[in-house]
């Protein structure tokens, strides 16, 4: 079993203060590093990704290894990607002669599956996002090959965000994107007291099943709905007539879809928005 596992106490924020200092390593703010320290949110974060022995797993942001030895601890192969450094070589060190960890030492958004091999086959994502990255890493990873379960750690804000309905002041074009490809859980709050050093703002854990039939928007797509969303006070009919080149595929999309010119961006539904997915995709052929 990992080390981290078998001696619970290293989840409390007292030993884990005591690693950092003997690491001589300051958490960084810039990178968002609050480490977890409560072993029940870690076994609710394995939970919720289903994780079972044999799996392959991504891990994102692994940190002092708090979620990677649990995760091997269950038998899971994982790839996991760190941008930190020093991180790294204490990973590398303290997980010496994991035959079942490989770590890769890049940007997330770069590596969003962290260098995972393609033989792989199905897989699952727990990462732990810094709020800065969330939504490009998210964005990065609805671009691809797509994992069959996902739990997030994510500020409460990025989640409210990911798991927002249309109608909601939350809703953007990441929520529209994510719900395309998968079927969204409900959020789990989780409290600051989890975290070394505490943060300002609570979290939340967001599970995320792929869908039988997922969608991947076109790249044309999602850029023509991030123009539309960034002028979302708008109707949108009136955002359409500023949209250059693109303003006539939009106009065709709510005369076939039937919206309301009036209709402002967060008050379409989904499948309006695939609609125009596949409006933008005829007119490329």
């Amino acid at each position: 079993m990992g080390r981290i596992m078998e001696n619970s106490g290293q989840f409390t924020p007292t030993r884990t203060a005591e690693i950092l200092r003997s690491l001589g390593h300051v958490p960084s703010k810039k990178l968002g590093q609050n480490f977890l320290v409560d072993p029940n949110i870690v076994r609710k974060s394995l939970e919720l990704a289903g994780v079972e022995e044999g799996d392959c797993v991504v891990e994102v942001g692994p940190g002092l290894g708090t979620l990677t030895g649990a995760l091997l601890s269950r038998g899971a192969i994982v790839y996991a990607v760190e941008l930190d450094k020093s991180m790294c070589a204490h990973l590398r060190s303290y997980f010496a002669g994991e035959k079942n960890f490989s770590l890769l030492n890049a940007d997330a958004v770069d590596f969003p599956l962290a260098g995972l091999p393609e033989n792989c086959g199905d897989f699952k994502i727990v990462a732990n996002l810094p709020y800065a990255i969330s939504t490009p890493w998210l964005d990065a990873v609805l671009s691809g090959r797509l994992p069959s379960r996902m739990s997030l750690m994510l500020q409460k804000e990025a989640a409210l965000r990911f798991a927002a309905k249309n109608s909601s002041g939350d809703y953007s074009p990441i929520s529209i994107f994510l719900s395309a490809a998968c079927e969204v859980g409900v959020p789990h709050k989780v409290s600051a007291a989890c975290f070394f050093p505490r943060p300002g703002v609570d979290s939340m854990l967001l599970p995320l099943s792929r869908r039988e039939n997922p969608r991947i928007f076109s790249p044309r797509a999602k850029s023509l709905i991030r123009r539309i969303f960034s002028r979302r006070r708008k109707q949108l009919g009136s955002i359409a007539k500023g949209l250059g080149g693109d303003s006539e595929s939009v106009f065709g999309w709510l005369g076939v879809s039937g919206i309301d010119p009036r209709t402002r961006p967060e008050a379409v539904p989904l499948p309006l928005w695939e609609l125009l997915d596949e409006t933008v995709s005829e007119g490329e052929k």
